[in-house]
């Protein structure tokens, strides 16, 4: 059986909290949760919530004898919607937290996608895992669908094409025609929502630590 700060660590490690957010959640000052995981045992009414959160947390998330592992979703990519990365507040931790099921690189990100011009293939709401460098010269991706970032700071999901310099092609929406691009992150893998462990930042165990 896990001991009290075993759970606090187990639920700090799933959901990327800090000590300071987890001391938020549970409404005790951050020295409380460095006592607690020190080993000092928190009142009645707060173990019992450290308990519920680890309890939903082993219910709720890919255990580790599952061989799934954690990726932070670093932000959204247009593929139909247009997307402004530096307008996203992406925290530190990432918009959200899923759990794939083989372990990927360090040089790996992962990304949400948001609109419907590149269906059949690329659904809203599909996560597509890139490199975070780019590898290889724009040419060399010249027919490859890739996540890129343009001049002007958007984020897209296309196919690249050679124009003038660069015209980004959809399956189902106007070509997008004279384009620079910044970045270009060559696609790992594509894992639709039914293939994801996710941890919900809105419901699911982040939701449910308010204490009444």
């Amino acid at each position: 059986m896990k001991t009290i700060p075993e759970k606090i660590r187990a639920i700090m490690t799933s959901t990327g909290w800090k000590q300071m957010q987890l001391a938020e959640k549970f409404e005790v000052s951050q020295s409380t949760v460095n006592r607690w995981l020190a080993g000092a045992e928190p009142e009645g009414h707060r173990r019992d919530a450290i308990n519920e959160a680890y309890e939903r947390l082993t219910d709720e998330s890919p255990s580790s004898g599952d061989n799934w592992h954690p990726i932070p979703i670093v932000g959204f990519i247009g593929a139909g919607a247009e997307i402004m990365p530096e307008f996203e507040q992406v925290p530190p931790e990432g918009l959200d937290q899923v759990h794939v099921p083989f372990a990927l690189p360090e040089e790996m990100i992962a990304l949400e996608v948001r609109g419907d011009s590149m269906l059949p293939v690329y659904k809203d709401g599909h996560v597509v895992v890139v490199y975070k460098e780019q590898k290889k010269p724009i040419q060399a991706f010249f027919g490859e669908d890739a996540a890129v970032r343009t001049s002007d700071g958007r984020r897209f999901l296309k196919t690249i094409m050679k124009g003038s310099p660069v015209t980004l092609m959809s399956f189902n929406a106007a070509p997008i025609e004279n384009v620079g691009l910044e970045w270009v992150g060559e696609i790992f893998a594509v894992l639709p929502r039914t293939q994801l462990k996710r941890v919900d930042r809105i419901g699911g165990i982040q939701g449910s630590l308010k204490l009444g």
